[in-house]
């Protein structure tokens, strides 16, 4: 089969498209025919080795860590998913991954993928969708009637984030440039903050219930931008170079999210997605092949959008 490998850390030039063997589901694993994998952030940490400490993964390594596609072939002991099934999931993040036409993954990750949406374009779901959720559920315990403001918005995860907050009831002030500020408002965005134009503490006039950042900034922003919680209220943070500060004067805690795979959550957004509540955006599909140029997008700085890469030419 063909699949992304990269046998050194490096820059996006180590990544090969080559010819490897086709993995054989042991035991409790299935073996997935994917129809697609998507590219995120940690991709381009774990290839550059940055982040071996916390992914020690084994080279050669075949990226790829949310993937949609159909139940292949099942390992031992495993009763379900049956063959033929349609399903998403976030894989383990240092086993090989789904940039490939095969992957194998531990039955208990995988959840049926939703109906009425191209099945591609579903692996644009699972670790996204996962961030978003337990930041605003586990994490802020946010209700109806709550402020919410999401800084770095206009992301993948940021789509989710005010599609989510939306839909539990919150009054949502998204954070995002131009580019984004249609597509925040078409998400459900009660307000949106040009961060280009505007500084978001001049913008926000009364209190928020919740901070969630999911953007690159400086301690000294974040700080500036926790001035902005009510008294204990909360700061959720997804960034791993800028924890979430405290302010424990005024009862604010902090949390920093780290994802972690959860099936059953995962199905509850496939039902909300199935519902009509949650809206799957995909940018553009890319096939494998090309996936080492998006990783140089990425480093380029010029990468917009949710990415899907599939195992034939897109």
């Amino acid at each position: 089969m063909k699949a992304v490998r990269f046998h050194e850390y490096g820059g996006p030039d180590v990544l090969r498209y080559e010819d490897v063997e086709q993995p054989v589901p042991g035991p409790g694993e299935v073996r997935v025919r994917v129809a697609a994998t998507t590219f995120n952030l940690v991709d381009d940490g774990i290839r550059g080795g940055y982040l071996q400490g916390p992914f020690p993964v084994a080279l050669p390594h075949t990226p790829g860590i949310e993937v949609s596609g159909t139940v292949d072939a099942l390992g031992a002991g495993v009763e379900g998913p049956s063959a033929g099934a349609e399903v998403v999931a976030f894989l383990p993040m240092v086993a090989d991954g789904a940039a490939a036409e095969y992957v194998v993954a531990p039955a208990e990750v995988l959840t049926r993928a939703p109906s009425g949406v191209e099945l591609t374009d579903a692996a644009a779901l699972p670790m996204v969708g996962l961030t978003a959720w337990q930041a605003l559920v586990d994490d802020a315990k946010l209700t109806a009637g709550q402020r919410v403001l999401i800084n770095g918005a206009g992301g993948a995860v940021g789509g989710y984030a005010v599609q989510l907050a939306k839909h539990a009831g919150a009054h949502v002030i998204a954070v995002g440039s131009p580019r984004s500020s249609a597509a925040l408002r078409s998400a459900g965005a009660d307000e949106v903050v040009d961060h280009t134009t505007t500084d978001v503490t001049d913008a926000v006039t009364e209190p928020v219930d919740v901070l969630l950042n999911l953007a690159s900034i400086s301690p000294e922003e974040l700080g500036a931008l926790v001035g902005l919680v009510r008294e204990g209220g909360v700061v959720v943070n997804t960034v791993p170079g800028t924890p979430a500060p405290a302010d424990e004067a005024r009862g604010v805690r902090a949390v920093d999210v780290f994802v972690r795979n959860d099936a059953e959550q995962l199905a509850h957004l496939v039902a909300l997605v199935e519902a009509g509540d949650l809206r799957i955006d995909v940018a553009r599909r890319v096939p494998l092949a090309e996936l080492a140029g998006v990783h140089a997008e990425a480093d380029a700085g010029t990468l917009r959008g949710k990415v899907v890469v599939v195992p034939t030419p897109a």
